[in-house]
């Protein structure tokens, strides 16, 4: 099953969003309020689980409810978290498929009974031995209910001989090979992990409740600032953290490696901070908004805006990520004695559901005109340089210069707060294939920028790039889709999984 969602023309798509919460009497409203912050990391499916203790059958049980559509599509019926998701604790998890179709099976939480108990567990990121795995296990005799990588994590818990789950997990998380950030519930704990690299974010938060604190697991902190949790850290690469009972008298919260020794260096996705995250989430232990800023401040030192008349440029964000990288682009411009002013020239409708296309319609032109429109007082007869975060295929920025145009400014510049897009991710991230991007097409930029159809186009150097984001002695970024290398081997022909397979 296909979803008919408009999706996003020239732009990654965002990868998952996790969500866990321990200690709570409200585990799985609160599970929907943080799924509804992070909305913008997956809009195809969404679902949470919740484990709660049976007095009749004195053991625990668990509760899941899950569909296609928006988080608050999914759960429209508000009784559903006082009849089906009950219990302390729940985890969750909205959607977009990387690696696996759309099918209903595929839409997490997974969730299984096996010898040592229950468990379930929510993936955001991608496996990169997915094709492997899946073909020892199949000789093994097991027997997939899904086609996505996340699957298999469940099976190599279940085929782990470890004494206990957390030795099972530990296990399993050696021998997938990848990126990952998970939550999970066991019979007795909750468990958080980031991959040995680290590539995906993964945070954890704390409720202070009287009658005994709550603890929370989030890719994103805007989900804890929803539900009034305090950010505590962010779990670190090749970390697997406990949240228990114990951990609720002690505040204490376990900690273990997955690999005896830890990489010297992370590969932090640094997509998250150019275009993935919300500006008011703190990721990777830094404010997205700060990087952002700094994103747009050095760009305008490697490219400022300069004119030859006395006329100031309006510099306006193709929004909603481009927004704080142009204040921080418009502010330097400034300093360096180009006059700018910022602008909000392009309005965006954020109730596009989906595009019906009449024949002959221009799909792209139309469905570029759903989501944007231009404010013609902001544009007309000014110089206008718009500050984008990416350009992928290109599609949608040649659809966008087309539309400003229509407001007949004097020149059109566009400036990217990243380099050139030249590989696919395999990793979490929805990335064309290689031909299929706009940079492998051409020369060089001035050539991209003739075929947008702007006066000038200029990118963020990778120096300028790294330069903007957090540093640290043990801190890396993985940047493949810019420069082809790659901190985890990929198998051959690894892609998406069909369900025909």
């Amino acid at each position: 099953m296909q979803i008919n969602r408009f999706e996003e023309i020239d732009k990654p798509q965002s990868n998952c969003g996790v969500f866990g919460i321990y200690n709570h009497p409200e585990a799985s409203l609160m599970s929907y309020y943080g799924l509804f912050a992070m909305q913008h990391r997956g809009q195809e499916a969404a679902g949470i689980t919740s484990f709660y203790f049976d007095d009749k059958k004195q053991k625990m049980r668990f509760a899941n409810v899950k569909g296609a559509g928006l988080v608050s599509e999914v759960f429209a019926n508000p009784s559903v978290f006082g009849k089906e998701l009950i219990g302390d604790r729940a985890i969750a998890h909205n959607r977009y498929s990387t690696t696996g179709s759309t099918s209903r099976a595929n839409i997490q939480p997974f969730n299984m009974i096996y010898k040592s108990g229950l468990l379930s567990l929510a993936h955001n990121g991608n496996l990169t031995n997915t094709n492997l795995l899946r073909k020892q296990l199949q000789e093994e005799g097991t027997i997939f209910q899904t086609t996505t990588d996340s699957e298999l994590f469940m099976h190599l818990i279940a085929h782990s001989k470890g004494k206990t789950q957390l030795e099972q997990i530990r296990e399993a998380l050696n021998i997938a090979k990848g990126a990952f950030s998970l939550v999970m519930l066991t019979n007795n704990e909750m468990v958080g992990a980031c991959d040995p690299l680290g590539i995906r974010p993964l945070s954890i938060g704390r409720i202070k409740r009287a009658d005994g604190d709550s603890y929370v697991l989030a890719s994103e902190t805007c989900a804890f600032d929803l539900i009034n949790a305090e950010y505590i850290r962010e779990v670190h690469q090749n970390e697997i953290v406990v949240i228990d009972q114990g951990t609720i008298k002690t505040g204490e919260i376990k900690s273990y490696k997955i690999l005896a020794q830890s990489p010297e260096k992370s590969s932090h996705c640094i997509f998250e901070y150019i275009y993935f995250s919300r500006p008011d989430s703190k990721i990777f232990n830094e404010s997205v908004d700060k990087v952002r800023r700094k994103l747009g401040k050095l760009l305008a030192c490697e490219a400022p805006v300069i004119k030859d008349d006395k006329d100031k440029v309006n510099v306006i964000p193709v929004p909603d990520s481009g927004n704080t990288s142009t204040l921080g682009f418009a502010i330097e411009n400034n300093k360096l004695n180009y006059p700018t002013k910022f602008e909000i020239g392009l309005i965006r409708n954020h109730y596009v559901g989906r595009s019906f296309i009449s024949p002959g319609q221009d799909a792209r032109e139309i469905k570029v005109k759903m989501k944007f429109n231009v404010v013609k007082g902001v544009t007309q007869g000014r110089h206008i340089t718009i500050v984008d975060d990416s350009i992928v295929r290109g599609t949608t920025s040649i659809a966008l210069v087309n539309l400003i145009k229509t407001g007949m400014p004097k020149s059109i510049d566009m400036r990217i707060t990243s380099p050139p897009v030249k590989f696919p991710c395999y990793y979490g991230m929805d990335f064309p294939s290689k031909e299929e991007l706009i940079a492998n097409h051409y020369q060089n930029i001035d050539e991209i920028g003739k075929a947008i159809g702007v006066d000038s186009l200029k990118y963020l150097s990778m120096e300028k790039l790294l330069e903007s984001v957090p540093k640290g002695h043990n801190v890396g970024y993985c940047t493949a889709c810019f420069s082809g290398e790659y901190p985890i081997p990929i198998e051959d022909n690894l892609s998406k999984l069909s369900t025909e397979e």
